[in-house]
């Protein structure tokens, strides 16, 4: 659950092989080998994911991460949900706040999750140094996902939640990006220093 400040250039720099998308029958976790690859796939599991925080050593829901558009302007999400047993199942969503380039307050929300756009599970487990108050520690996992969303001001758009955890290997990022009708907000960025912990973000399978 390292911080980081690459921006996300595209979804290929995930380094995952295991995929569940919104057409798919069901999702799988794989068996995980060397970088996270799938040697096996079970059909029929839900994940949970949180946009999470982190502070005396606990993991929490309720975390704010922020993304960076190019033109300076900013999004800051809050969320949680689930996907998968049922195939195409869906729950979830969260606030939503967006500035302009020189931090004033644009708008904000709230946003439903509509599908599940893909999923991929990436090697990575909760450090041993840190209690989790979300769901099992053991169930924690690193992945970076894919969602269609409503937001309340009546546009669409997809949010991405990408989570590193201790062993995942180089290349996905910490953090979220979003979509807002016709703005990308694709760089992941630090909230201010009076935030508690942002950019954190965390799944769980079988939650």
């Amino acid at each position: 659950m390292k911080r980081s400040k690459v921006s996300f250039i595209g979804i290929g720099l995930a380094v995952g092989v295991l995929v569940a998308t919104a057409s798919a029958a069901a999702l799988s976790e794989g068996a995980q080998g060397p970088r996270g690859r799938a040697a096996a796939l079970v059909s029929g599991t839900t994940f949970r994911w949180d946009i999470s925080t982190v502070g005396g050593g606990v993991v929490r829901a309720g975390g704010t991460a922020t993304a960076l558009a190019r033109n300076g302007a900013k999004i800051a999400l809050t969320g949680s949900g689930t996907f998968g047993g049922p195939p195409k199942k869906v729950t979830g969503g969260g606030n939503w706040t967006t500035f302009d380039p020189s931090g004033g307050t644009t708008g904000s929300g709230t946003y439903q999750v509509k599908a599940l756009v893909s999923f991929y599970l990436i090697a990575g487990t909760l450090p041993s140094t840190l209690t989790d108050e979300i769901a099992s520690a053991a169930n924690a996992r690193a992945g970076f996902a894919t969602l269609r969303v409503k937001y309340s001001n009546g546009t669409a758009g997809i949010i991405t939640v990408s989570c590193r955890l201790a062993g995942t290997p180089p290349g996905p990022f910490e953090g979220i990006t979003a979509s807002m009708g016709g703005l990308y907000y694709s760089g992941t960025v630090d909230l201010p220093a009076s935030s508690s912990d942002p950019n954190r973000t965390v799944f769980h399978v079988g939650a």
